[in-house]
C-alpha cells in the first residue's frame, strides 16, 4: 500500500470510517488512546480484554498486544506507528503479530481528535489495500465491533471524569 495515498481520503470504497463525539477534552481522549494503562481498559469489542506487551507511541514505535476474546481465543496484534501528532492525529499500520520482526499490515488507520467546544470528535479511518479486503472485514463484524470499542472508550472516559 502506498502510505501517501492513504492520507488523501480518496479511498471510500476500501475504508471503514467510525465517528464518535466524546464528552471529554481532546488532550484526555488522546492520552486515553495512547497510554497502556488506559487503552487496556477499553480497547476492543464487548467482552474482550487485553494484555499489552509493548506500547511505544512515536513514529516507528510498536504497540504489541493480545486481545482475549470472550470465547477464550487470543488475537495477537501489532501496530506500527507511522505518524503521531499529539493531541490531533495518529496514523498507523495494523496487523497480526506473529512474534517476528517482519511485519505485514492488514490495514492502515488514521485517528483524528477534533476539538468541539469541551468535547472531542474522534474519527477513525481504517484503510484497506482492496475493496475485497474491506468487505471481508466488514462481513466479519468490524463495523459493529468498532462501534462497541468506541462505546467502551466513551464509558472509560466517563468513569475517569466522574
Amino acid at each position: 500500500m502506498n502510505e501517501i495515498d492513504t492520507l488523501t481520503g480518496r479511498h471510500t470504497d476500501r475504508e471503514i470510517v467510525l465517528t464518535r463525539l466524546l464528552d471529554a477534552p481532546r488532550e484526555l481522549v488522546f492520552r486515553v488512546w495512547t497510554e497502556p494503562q488506559h487503552i487496556a481498559q477499553w480497547w476492543g469489542p464487548d467482552g474482550f480484554t487485553n494484555t499489552i506487551h509493548q506500547m511505544d507511541v512515536r513514529p516507528g514505535g510498536n504497540w504489541r498486544f493480545i486481545m482475549h476474546g470472550p470465547d477464550g481465543t487470543d488475537y495477537p496484534n501489532r501496530i506500527v506507528f507511522k505518524e503521531v501528532d499529539p493531541p490531533r492525529r495518529i496514523f498507523y499500520a495494523h496487523g497480526d503479530d506473529d512474534g517476528g520482526e517482519e511485519f505485514k499490515p492488514s490495514f492502515h488507520a488514521e485517528v483524528t481528535f477534533i476539538e468541539e467546544a469541551d468535547k472531542t470528535r474522534l474519527v477513525l479511518r481504517m484503510i484497506f489495500d482492496s475493496v475485497e479486503a474491506a468487505e471481508k472485514v466488514k462481513a466479519f463484524g468490524a463495523v459493529e465491533g468498532g462501534k462497541q470499542t468506541l462505546d467502551r472508550l466513551a464509558a472509560h472516559l466517563q468513569r475517569l471524569r466522574a
